[in-house]
Parts: structure tokens; C-alpha cells; sequence
């Protein structure tokens, strides 16, 4: 089964628009993993992941993401959290957004990006 690519313009890609927050870890033509930090306190930029991912949840915290128009599309406070970590989670490619740790850990995500 092939995979499309996103048409979000390449400059979005998270590696482009947020490297401060996203490290290559290990990349081929089928993945591309990610490590991704968010400080307490941090936004990170309006940026896109393109393609369909596992997310294994390394710390925890409460994020708001919001999409480019700024209206908040997902709000983790007061949601219940996984008391295990880390956690595993399937995610699908998300369109430009920026996120916001507005918990007192650092949130760190290893994604498994799946390319086609």
C-alpha cells in the first residue's frame, strides 16, 4: 500500500520549520524518525508532519496545539494520561500547526514516520 505525500508546502515540513524541537534520528526512503522536546513554556512553530506515524511517548505534559489560524484543535488539560510510560499511540499526518507545552515537564515524542 503507497502512501501520498501531503501537498503542505516543503518549507512546513517539522525538520524545516521547527528544528529546534525535531532531531533526525534515523531516516530511509520507507521511515523517518523523529525526536521531538518541548520545554515547559515552549511553542513550537507553525510547522507539518506529512506522513502517518507511531509516537512512542518518552515524558508527558499538557500541550495545546492549534491550527494556522490559531483556533485550538486539541487541549490535553484536564484529559486523563496514560500512568504508563512510555506510551505508543498511532498518529495521522497533521496539517500546519504549531504546540504549545503548557505543562510543567518536558513533553518527548519518538515518532516513526511511515513514508509510503
Amino acid at each position: 500500500m503507497s502512501r501520498l505525500v501531503q501537498p503542505w508546502p516543503p518549507e512546513l515540513d517539522a525538520l524545516v520549520a521547527a528544528p529546534r524541537h525535531h532531531q533526525v534520528l534515523f531516516e530511509n526512503d520507507r521511515v523517518r524518525v523523529l525526536d521531538t522536546r518541548i520545554a515547559p513554556g515552549e511553542t513550537v512553530p507553525l510547522h507539518t508532519h506529512r506522513w502517518p506515524a507511531v509516537h512512542a511517548i518518552k515524558s508527558w505534559s499538557d500541550f495545546v496545539r492549534r491550527d494556522a489560524d490559531g483556533k485550538v484543535t486539541a487541549d490535553t488539560r484536564g484529559k486523563p494520561t496514560s500512568a504508563s510510560l512510555p506510551a505508543v499511540l498511532w498518529g495521522e499526518p497533521l496539517p500546519p500547526h504549531t504546540l504549545e507545552n503548557v505543562g510543567s515537564a518536558e513533553l518527548h515524542v519518538i515518532s516513526t514516520e511511515l513514508k509510503g
